[in-house]
C-alpha cells in the first residue's frame, strides 16, 4: 500500500481534487477483500483497486461523477454504496459490495488578491493555511517573489491586471490590494462592469471608499454597484498593523464564506 499513500498525500498537498474509493464490506465471489482502495481523480484511475470489471467501471463512474458534483459549494462530500451483483451491475456470480466514496480537494476555496505588498505579504500565509487555493496577481516580480512558495498558490506578474479579471473563477473571493486607488480602481471597476464574486473587498479607509463610490457614478455604472465591496476590508478588530489587518481580513473571509456556502 506504500505507493498508494505516496500517491494520496501527493495529491492532497497539490490541491488536485480526488475521490478516494474503498471497499469496505463483500459477500459472495469478490476479487477484492475488503480494505481495497483507489484513487480517482477526472481524468480516470490514478492509483490502485478494488478489484477491476464491472465493479471498478461502475466504481470509476460514480467517483467522476461525484467529482464533479462536489465542485459545487452544496456539493456532496462523502456517499455510501451498496450494489448487488446481479441486480446492478448485471454480473452473473450473486453477492454484493459496500463502498464509501471520499471526495476531497474538490471544494478548495478560491481566493484572489490583486498586490502582493505588506498587507498581502502577512495575509496569504495564512490563508495557506486553509483548505483554498490562493492567486496572487501584481504587476512587480519582485514582491511576488517574497510570497511563500506552495502548490496552493498561483502566481500572475502583468502590467494589466484589469484584464486578468475575466480568466476568474466564478466562485473566487477577490481581494484588491494594490499600491494604491490608482491601481485598485481600474480592477474594481472591470470586476463591476463585467463580472459578479460572492465577495469583493477593497482595503482602505472611509475616505477611499467614499472616493470609489465617486469613481463608480462617474463610470455610469448603477447605484447598487456603491454596495456590492467592503471597503474597509476586514472584522472590526485589532489594529492597523500588517499581522493584525491580515488576522481581521482572514476572520471577514471567513465569515462570509460561511455565509454563501449556507445561503438558500
Amino acid at each position: 500500500m506504500q505507493p498508494f499513500y505516496e500517491q494520496f498525500c501527493e495529491l492532497l498537498t497539490t490541491g488536485v481534487p480526488f475521490v478516494c474509493v474503498t471497499l469496505v464490506a463483500s459477500m459472495g465471489s469478490i476479487p477484492q477483500q475488503p480494505g481495497a482502495k483507489m484513487l480517482v481523480t477526472a481524468q480516470g484511475l490514478h492509483v490502485g483497486t478494488i478489484g477491476g470489471g464491472k465493479i471498478e467501471f461502475r466504481a470509476l463512474e460514480e467517483a467522476k461523477a461525484l467529482l464533479a458534483e462536489a465542485r459545487n459549494p452544496v456539493g456532496q462530500c462523502i456517499q455510501f454504496s451498496e450494489w448487488n451483483l446481479n441486480q446492478d451491475l448485471s454480473m452473473s456470480c450473486g453477492g454484493s459490495v459496500k463502498l464509501v466514496f471520499e471526495v476531497i480537494n474538490a471544494q478548495a476555496w478560491p481566493i484572489v488578491v490583486y498586490g502582493a505588498g505588506h498587507i498581502a505579504q502577512a495575509l496569504i500565509p495564512i490563508l495557506l493555511t486553509l483548505d483554498c487555493q490562493v492567486t496572487c496577481i501584481d504587476t512587480r516580480a519582485d514582491w511576488l517573489a517574497m510570497l511563500p512558495v506552495s502548490p496552493r498558490i498561483t502566481l500572475i506578474q502583468t502590467g494589466d491586471m484589469p484584464a486578468t479579471v475575466a480568466n476568474l473563477p466564478e466562485e473566487a473571493f477577490v481581494l484588491l490590494m494594490t499600491m494604491g486607488h490608482g491601481s485598485d480602481r481600474p480592477v474594481l471597476l472591470e470586476i463591476l462592469k463585467t463580472r459578479q464574486f460572492p465577495y469583493l473587498g477593497v482595503i482602505g479607509s472611509r475616505a477611499k471608499a467614499a472616493r470609489l463610490k465617486k469613481d463608480i457614478a462617474e463610470a455610469g455604472l448603477p447605484a447598487t454597484c456603491q454596495e456590492a465591496f467592503f471597503c474597509p476590508v476586514g472584522l472590526d478588530l485589532g489594529n492597523n498593523q500588517p499581522p493584525e489587518i491580515a488576522v481581521s481580513v482572514a476572520a471577514q473571509l471567513l465569515k462570509e464564506r460561511d455565509r454563501w456556502r449556507n445561503s438558500p
